[in-house]
């Protein structure tokens, strides 16, 4: 059954999931809950709203922005300002990443400008899974190498041209070593979604990421054929040459 993943630790979640599935379908009688830890997927617990940022608006060039600091924030004490920042400048908010994922904060000195989230991806997207060409268990044996792009926030105060693309190529540099180093194994696809009612898409577009087209509304996960959400487009970048026969070993 496989119950550690490739870093050594424990599919805890996993296996919760399956003994609450067996519990249900009365397989099994799993023993009463004694208490009920707060779980921050559910309650959804509004960030720490402190931030120390600047007062007055940022522009001008990327050279006049001065030197630009990627952060990985899993897991440290600039946590809570990443949640913050996404919690109260991105459309969609802030919603804890469910699985394998990294926080990122981009500093321009000691301020905050930007923010990046990435996780696991999507089971199933016909559009990316024809552009990458492998099979359905194959799929599933290899989901872990490519890592979505839940959230990318340039602060609103932050008016300075290129700057979202400049940080799209440094990221792609250096996430897959990031994931090895966490998780133990590497990246080699990056996917997106984009809301077309709301943005174009310009600066995926300007650090060479591949439009594939527009999902077909039936959501992340669905399991029926209905469309019942937004249609949205669907980028990706390889990340490297022979992407495709990486994702496709078996």
């Amino acid at each position: 059954w496989n119950w550690t993943q490739a870093n050594g630790q424990w599919r805890d979640m996993v296996a919760r999931s399956l003994m609450l599935q067996l519990h249900r379908a009365g397989h099994i009688r799993l023993p009463d809950k004694r208490m009920s830890p707060p779980n921050n997927v559910v309650v959804k617990r509004a960030p720490e709203p402190t931030l120390p940022l600047w007062e007055q608006p940022r522009q001008g060039s990327l050279r006049e922005l001065g030197p630009l600091e990627i952060r990985p924030v899993r897991r440290t004490a600039e946590e809570p300002l990443f949640n913050a920042l996404l919690q109260q400048h991105h459309y969609l908010g802030y919603t804890q990443p469910v699985g394998e994922h990294l926080k990122y904060l981009v500093f321009a000195g000691a301020h905050p400008i930007a923010a990046m989230a990435w996780s696991s991806p999507p089971r199933h997207l016909a559009l990316r899974d024809r552009f990458i060409g492998w099979s359905a268990p194959v799929r599933r044996r290899n989901l872990h190498l490519i890592a979505y792009n839940t959230r990318f926030l340039i602060a609103p105060w932050i008016a300075v041209p290129h700057l979202a693309s400049h940080l799209l190529g440094r990221i792609a540099r250096r996430l897959s070593a990031d994931w090895q180093a966490l998780y133990a194994h590497p990246i080699w696809l990056l996917e997106t979604f984009i809301d077309p009612a709301r943005f174009r898409g310009v600066c995926y577009r300007a650090a060479n990421w591949i439009y594939l087209g527009l999902t077909s509304g039936r959501g992340h996960n669905a399991t029926t054929s209905r469309c019942d959400q937004p249609r949205k487009q669907l980028w990706v970048q390889p990340l490297a040459r022979d992407f495709r026969r990486r994702l496709q070993a078996a």
